[in-house]
This record gives C-alpha cells, structure tokens and sequence, in this order.
C-alpha cells in the first residue's frame, strides 16, 4: 500500500486483491481511496468525491463496452473523468438552484428542465396557462447566457416564420438568407398545437437534426438547443393534435401545477418591483453546458440495467392496454436521460431509481392507448405505463 499526502487528501493505493474498484492504468492494477480531511469524511456517493469506481464494474475492456459509454470516445485518464463528472453535477446544481430562484416551490420540475438540458433533448409542458412555463423556459436561457426566443404558434403561423427565409438584397442583387427565431439556444413553443401541421413540421427537422434546411442548403442551430414546448391540455378548439412523430421529439412531458398557498404568497412579494427572472445572472457558460452533455454520454450504464430499459420498452409494445408501444428512437432518449438524471443525482452511474423516475414522463406521451378515439385521458395513460412498470422485475 502506498500513501501519500497532498493538500490535506490522504491518497491511499491499495492493491486490486485488497480493494475492488477501478482499473486506473493497465500496468498498475490499483485503486485509489480519497480521505479529505479538509472538507467531509470519505463517502463514495458524495458529488465533491465521486469516482468511476463508486460502483462495482468489471476493469476490462468488455465491460466498459457494455456499460453504455460510446465507443468511439476516446480512453481518458481516470482523475481527468472524476473531474469531469464533478464539473457536469456542478453545472447541474448551479442551474437548478438559478432557475429555483425565479420558479418557486417546483424543484422536481426544474430538474427535470435541467436534466432535458444536460441530455440534449427536449420538453413538452403540459399544463394550463399562467403557471410558469414561459418563465421556466426563459429562467434557463439567462442561467446560461443563451440566446432566447420565443415563438407564439397561431393559427397562421407560417414555417418560414420559424426557420427564417432567403430576402434578395437589392444593393447586392443577391439573395441572402435571413435566420428565424428558430437560431437560438432555448426555444420556448408557446401552444405549439395552435399551429397548422405544416408549421409544426417546421420544427421536425430542427429538433432531431439540430439544423433546418432553407433551399436545399442547411443551416446548423446553435449549440446547445433545446425546444420547450407547450400546449393547454383542457382546450381543443381551433388546435392540431401533435402527430406521434413528434411527440416522439420530446424526451419528457410533464406539468407545472399550481403552487400551494405559501408559495403563492412569495410570488407575489418577489414581484412587487418587476420580474425577477430579468434580475437573474448567468451561473454557467454555454461551452460549460455542452461540456456537461458529452460528459452525460460517459455514465456508466451497467448491462443489467441496459436490459432492464429494454424490457419495460418491449412491455408497451405487448401491453394489452396500448395499441401502439414505443419506438427505438424512444429506447434511445429515454437511455441518455437516465444517463443525465445520474448526473443531477451526483453519481457518475446510472440506477434502477432513475428509470423508474423517468418512466411516466419519458413514455406515457409515446404510446397509443387502446380508448385514445374515445377520449383517453393523460391520468390513465400515466396510471398504465406505472401499471406496466410493475410486471418488469427489477435487476438485483
């Protein structure tokens, strides 16, 4: 055992046989054990001492494969990867206490914005006007100094409205392209189902590509982005039912609510002189948040687990209560938000807990139930899919 001694951190190197844990280096088969004495006593799932091997994996190269990190990443040095899971859980922390400043009394909501953000993918907030959704949406775009916008879907809405569209110049006899809205790093779709679906095709594209296609020429959208949409579920007069390929667009689908009492009464003493999400600072750069999402993409996804995802998405395409089940591209989303709810839970691996958290609003917009002619409710829908989560056995 070698010890050493560095700015109050005991490092203690223990022989493989001795300790199970992470092969740091092919050569030396060790594992390294942290005793802070400066800040906490050791403790293997704390943020500020999270480690690759927090959990039991296998050190070679097999397990690795399989544990859900990319194969095409390249093999980083194991201090420089614990530096990097502890950089992506303190930008998900400095996100969610900015935006918790403004959205008072909803932190699971607010987490479940953030974790959208750190997997790249997008939100569709169901709920009823005046709750908050705009100031969710805008809250996060000056947490991280992004650029904004926000789209109000009407009736005559047109695509080029979004995407933009080519003007001639008459100084230059050219034509230019001038962009929309859509280039913008938070994209709030204010009733999205008011639009027409030729507008709300519009947004396909954008969301699944990260580009939109102007005269056969594509234009990239900025890095990050992040469609939040939202739609009234109690008024259907003059909207457009959202097709299944696009809801299929939106990793999670969830709602606000209103506030209890309490929380109500802050509110209204916060804006008393103004908006106070106009008074928010930026906690974290945008470079910062895209380090943080390819980070996500290194959370080890242990194979039991793997399988465990995969049979509760085979179960909706058997379950008698649905006629349609969900997708691969679902299979897919729903992997790499489990993979960002680990981060917000300070953990560089993923658990049973957070498929489980996941499963109603990751899945319960992209399944078809049997009764959706007749009138299916959202509430049923949800209670089925936990219904269903109950048939799959958890991994030991």
């Amino acid at each position: 055992m070698n010890v050493a001694n560095d700015a109050g951190v005991l490092l203690l190197r223990f022989p493989l046989g001795v300790v199970h844990g992470y092969n740091r280096t092919r050569s030396e088969m060790i594992v390294d054990v942290r005793l802070d004495f400066s800040l906490r006593t050791y403790y293997p799932t704390h943020p500020s001492n999270m480690t690759l091997g927090s959990t039991n994996h296998s050190a070679d190269s097999s397990a690795d494969a399989s544990s859900g990190s990319p194969a095409n990443l390249p093999p980083v040095d194991g201090k420089a990867t614990e530096a990097r899971f502890h950089e992506a859980y303190e930008t998900s922390r400095l996100l969610r206490e900015n935006i918790e400043k403004v959205v008072l009394g909803k932190p699971e909501v607010v987490r479940l914005i953030v974790l959208c953000l750190l997997a790249g993918e997008h939100l569709l907030l169901e709920d009823v006007p005046g709750v908050g959704k705009t100031l969710a949406a805008k809250a996060m775009a000056q947490s991280i100094k992004g650029r904004f916008s926000r789209l109000q879907f009407t009736p005559d809405l047109l695509p080029s409205d979004i995407t933009g569209s080519m003007i001639y110049r008459s100084d230059t006899r050219e034509f230019e392209f001038s962009r929309g809205p859509i280039f913008a790093n938070i994209i709030l779709a204010d009733e999205i189902n008011r639009a027409p679906p030729r507008t709300q095709s519009a947004l396909l594209e954008a969301m699944s590509e990260r580009q939109v296609s102007i005269d056969g020429q594509a234009h990239t959208l900025p890095d990050p982005f992040i469609v939040v949409a939202t739609q009234n579920p109690f008024e259907f007069e003059g909207t457009y039912a959202l097709p299944e390929s696009q809801l299929d667009r939106f990793l999670l689908r969830t709602s606000i609510g209103y506030p209890n009492i309490e929380i109500e009464r802050q509110v209204m003493s916060t804006h008393r002189t103004g908006e106070p999400v106009d008074q928010l600072v930026s906690v974290v750069s945008v470079e910062t948040v895209h380090n943080a999402q390819e980070t996500v993409r290194l959370v080890k996804f242990d194979e039991s687990l793997v399988e465990y995802l995969l049979n509760i998405v085979h179960k909706t395409r058997e379950f008698d209560g649905f006629r349609v089940g969900v997708s691969t591209r679902a299979a897919l989303s729903f992997y790499r938000g489990c993979q960002a709810c680990a981060i917000t839970n300070g953990r560089d691996y993923v658990t049973p807990d957070d498929i489980k958290l996941l499963v109603v609003p990751a899945l319960s917009h992209r399944v078809l139930p049997e009764g959706f002619f007749q009138g299916a409710t959202r509430m049923a829908v949800e209670q089925q899919v936990t219904d269903l989560l109950q048939e799959v056995p958890v991994p030991i």
